[in-house]
């Protein structure tokens, strides 16, 4: 390391520097990092399908995995396209994004849920519409105000936070898309297709 300080010191005229931070990671560490990220997210993705099975029933919970696999995957990247720093923060706010996704999805699928028990001779798919309009309002508002905090946080946070408000950001955006077209679609597909008969 000193001998990049004194390269940087001879090389650059760009006038003093100030060293914000400073990380350093042996390869070794580094894919360590990354395994246990991806596992987190994994144990997440697992927990969550079990807990909807049991609140709900496991076609819902396929449906919330499936757009929680997309929102994951869609963020990561662009978080990769951006050529952004991989920290334990981004983990952090990928973990933020499967929440915070999942409470999107488990609203529509509750009111879902609401409407079947309410409305039984009409059918799935108008129900599902009708649920996810109800909830149309509250989605975005609620995403809309997420969002907000986040873009100050983007441009205003500094670089510590930049890495993770980065990810929430594509984040909620997708999480609010899916939850309305992902999930609901998945739901519908699961249930005609597998469970219509039982």
């Amino acid at each position: 390391q000193p001998e990049v300080k004194d390269f940087l010191k001879k090389s650059c005229t760009l006038g003093n520097y100030i060293k914000l931070k400073e990380d350093t990671f042996s390869p070794s560490i580094s894919s360590e990092q990354t395994e246990k990220a991806i596992l987190a997210i994994v144990m997440a993705l697992g927990a969550i399908l079990v807990y909807i099975s049991i609140r709900f029933k496991f076609n819902f919970a396929v449906g919330a995995v499936l757009a929680l696999v997309h929102d994951v995957t869609i963020s990561l990247g662009m978080f990769v396209l951006f050529k952004q720093e991989f920290t334990l923060p981004v983990v952090a706010a990928f973990l933020t994004i499967v929440g915070y996704s999942l409470n999107d999805t488990i609203v529509v699928f509750d009111r879902i849920r609401e409407n079947l028990k309410i409305v039984k001779t009409v059918p799935l798919d108008q129900v599902i519409n009708t649920s996810v309009v109800q909830t149309l309002t509250r989605t975005l508002l609620t995403s809309l105000t997420t969002l907000f905090v986040v873009v100050v946080i983007f441009f205003f946070g500094g670089l510590a936070l930049k890495g993770f408000s980065f990810p929430l950001l594509v984040g909620i955006i997708v999480g609010t898309y899916s939850s309305i077209f992902i999930a609901s679609p998945v739901y519908y597909f699961v249930e005609e297709h597998f469970y219509k008969e039982k």
